[in-house]
């Protein structure tokens, strides 16, 4: 039999925490490995590094060499951009930054500074040619931040792959893979929360996920916001209005086969708002999607897609 104790690590990486546990009959510790490869990833796509990749294209500095991580995102993020018709859209950075959600300073935003950042935020003043970033304006910046943690966590699943690990849960900043079964044959569970406003400590949990061999990423309104006289503000920012999203759908989940895949939907659905969002997920249904927003009342209400019926449990 092999190792049947798991072996846990975690740490500090990319703002947030992550935790891995992984069962390995020859207990290796991948930790260092894990952290050198995570920071790699920081150094190309992190907006909160100067010297990063994409904060060299975001300023413009010539002739930067791209690497694997940023062109993936890249070419990650104009196929999402176009399944959900400019609802996710990387060039909002400038937005993110003026509202005060990025490392940039908050801007006072009125409409008519809104109308101005607005005029540079569409994917389409920005493409790849050669692996060379050209832009029909330079005042075009790019974010990856909305689905990079998403994708780290499959580079991360795509290491212990390569290290013959055949049963893991990956979790960074809560977004989630898990590999195989336990070696007792049960699943690995992942909790969804209640959206209730809180950005210090964890919510009571709505639903229990059953993951094997697949990913989970939860966007929602209730962890990055502020309230200014009054009015709740979220991190969600909608590229067509430049204005934070404001919608009923409180929270989304996606369960798909990619960690990047999810946390870039899960993203795109939160600004698309419930309608569009069941119709968006009618027209894909190889995408499985928790969703929780509020009626007229304010009680919460739950839409599910057929796929998570037998894996999915939901909670009082």
């Amino acid at each position: 039999m092999g190792q049947q104790n798991p072996i846990r690590i975690e740490g500090f990486i990319q703002g947030t925490t992550y935790h891995i546990t992984y069962f390995d009959s020859k207990n290796r510790d991948f930790k260092p490995k894990i952290e050198q490869i995570l920071k790699e990833f920081d150094n190309s796509v992190s907006t909160y590094k100067k010297n990063s990749i994409i904060s060299k294209i975001n300023a413009n500095v010539e002739n930067v060499k791209i690497d694997h991580y940023f062109k993936t995102c890249f070419i990650k993020a104009k196929e999402v951009w176009k399944i959900t018709d400019g609802a996710f859209d990387p060039t909002v950075y400038p937005l993110v930054n003026a509202w005060g959600f990025g490392p940039g300073k908050k801007m006072k935003l009125e409409q008519r500074q809104i109308d101005s950042i607005i005029q540079f935020v569409d994917f389409n003043l920005i493409e790849l040619k050669k692996n060379k970033v050209v832009k029909k304006d330079l005042r075009v910046a790019l974010d990856f931040n909305s689905f990079a943690q998403g994708y780290s966590v499959d580079i991360v699943s795509d290491f212990l792959n390569k290290k013959g690990i055949k049963s893991y849960l990956v979790e960074i900043g809560g977004e989630v893979y898990a590999k195989g079964k336990k070696p007792d044959g049960s699943f690995w569970s992942v909790g969804i929360e209640k959206p209730i406003d809180n950005k210090e400590t964890s919510n009571a949990l709505k639903a229990i996920v059953k993951l094997e061999n697949l990913a989970i990423a939860t966007s929602g309104n209730y962890r990055k916001f502020f309230v200014e006289n009054g009015v709740k503000y979220s991190h969600q920012i909608d590229p067509k209005t430049g204005y934070t999203s404001k919608n009923n759908l409180l929270s989304t989940s996606i369960i798909t086969k990619y960690c990047m895949d999810a946390d870039a939907l899960a993203t795109g659905l939160l600004v698309m708002g419930i309608e569009k969002s069941i119709a968006f997920l009618e027209l894909h249904k190889e995408i499985q999607a928790f969703l929780i927003y509020s009626d007229e009342f304010g009680n919460f209400k739950i839409y599910e897609t057929e796929g998570l019926k037998n894996i999915l449990t939901e909670l009082e």
